[in-house]
């Protein structure tokens, strides 16, 4: 959500700073419509001041005896009048909130430019590639030796696309899940959560998911709610409409939740397994903070989604997105990218955003700052600590062995009673 005192006070600005992400925006039209909603204020203003000399009129005609009915009658067109100027505010408002709503938020003056992956910014590389004295099995074919993985069940039971995990592929998902909540709970100081996988549309609209993504949503219509595409949804709505004690800040919040995307018109290679799917695991890093504090925030949580990856010696990159690829509610983003040997390509396996204070005003968020005066909006960041289903795909591929078994990372065997090795015995 944007500020409208900031588009009324450099619209030009503001135009060309949501055109860096390929979008126009209709600043003009938007003024438009606020001149005219202040035009309506200050006439309800003056009408509500005629108000009350009729209604001083009316008190002295009875006062004096005569008949007040024409003062009456002033009294009522005016109030008729103040009606119809109070719907038209209100349609205005609702049109303005809407086209407001619309717009993506302004990405970062440091963001990359540009508008397609093409124009984003190698920012890291960690570890090193593996190399092999065999040709590498992709991860779907590694699942099906194993026993890992049962798509064809899986698509079965609901879909294409809708993965089924299975005997040891089933307690390595929970490994990973389960080291990564300790690790960001136990030693960067997350509260953990467990958050409903259904939101209301308040809170999709609230983190910035509508009204443009609606269609890449499941939906419930019943109840008109809608399954998460990540648990940041449910955890930054927590406070929605609140405000916060500066002393309750930073909020730092980790989640595990199953996602839901619909991700539609998706074929081909480049979706076989668990490469994309509409169903995937991912525990959810989110903290709410001081404006002063985010850009650090956001380097911070990086580096907390990265060393995951550094302990399980997974290589990984991390990408510095420009403006045009980010997201509509993000200001900065990093994806962090893992390796797939079979397809010699990096696959996306997390993005860390910093939204500035576009979400939190969406839901109306604030805080009272120090000293203190006026609520403020915090910022919000978001990171993916990380998602799974990519994350097993690095995992399988990068620790095959010739033989076709999978070489347990040191960090997940405490999760797996102490097994080192993935064999066709644990099918």
């Amino acid at each position: 959500m944007h500020d409208i005192r900031r588009v009324r006070e450099v619209p030009e600005e503001v135009k060309k700073s949501i055109g860096r992400k390929n979008f126009q925006a209709d600043v003009d039209h938007l003024l438009e419509m606020d001149n005219r909603w202040r035009d309506l204020t200050k006439s309800g203003d003056d009408l509500r001041a005629e108000m009350n000399k009729a209604s001083k009129a009316i008190g002295e005609a009875k006062k004096a005896g005569r008949d007040a009915a024409e003062e009456m009658e002033a009294s009522r067109q005016l109030k008729e009048k103040g009606v119809q100027i109070e719907e038209e505010k209100r349609d205005l408002r609702q049109k303005m909130d809407e086209l407001l709503m619309s717009w993506p938020a302004e990405p970062a003056d440091d963001a990359p430019e540009g508008f397609t992956a093409a124009d984003n910014v190698v920012y890291k590389e960690a570890g090193s590639l593996p190399s092999y004295d065999f040709s590498p099995a992709d991860h779907l074919t590694l699942a099906k030796n194993l026993g890992l993985l049962d798509m064809d069940r899986g698509a079965k039971v609901t879909g294409s696309g809708w993965p089924l995990y299975t005997g040891m592929g089933a307690s390595l998902e929970r490994a990973l899940i389960n080291f990564m909540l300790d690790t960001h709970s136990r030693e960067n100081g997350y509260r953990e959560l467990f958050v409903p996988m259904v939101v209301n549309r308040d809170s999709a609209r609230g983190t910035g998911q509508l009204p443009k993504l609606e269609n890449d949503m499941y939906h419930i219509d019943q109840e008109d709610f809608f399954l998460i595409p990540t648990s940041e949804v449910p955890i930054t709505n927590m406070h929605r409409d609140e405000i916060l004690d500066l002393e309750e800040l930073p909020l730092r919040y980790t989640a595990f939740s199953s996602c839901f995307r619909r991700e539609a018109g998706a074929y081909g290679a480049e979706t076989r397994g668990l490469l994309r799917v509409h169903q995937f695991n991912k525990v959810e890093l989110v903290q709410i903070v001081k404006p002063s504090e985010s850009a650090e925030v956001h380097q911070q949580i990086l580096a907390q989604a990265t060393s995951i990856l550094d302990r399980l010696n997974i290589p990984y990159r991390v990408i510095e997105l420009c403006a045009g690829d980010m997201s509509f509610a993000a200001a900065k983003c990093f994806d962090i990218e893992v390796w797939s040997p079979a397809n010699e390509t990096w696959l996306e396996a997390s993005s860390v955003s910093n939204f500035l204070d576009f979400q939190a005003r969406r839901m109306n968020l604030r805080y009272r700052p120090e000293g203190g005066g006026k609520p403020e909006h915090p910022h919000t960041l978001n990171g993916s600590g990380l998602a799974t289903s990519r994350l097993m795909v690095s995992l399988l591929e990068c620790n095959q062995t010739k033989e076709g078994e999978i070489v347990i990372p040191e960090a997940l065997r405490p999760y797996l009673g102490g097994m080192e090795r993935i064999t066709g015995d644990h099918r």
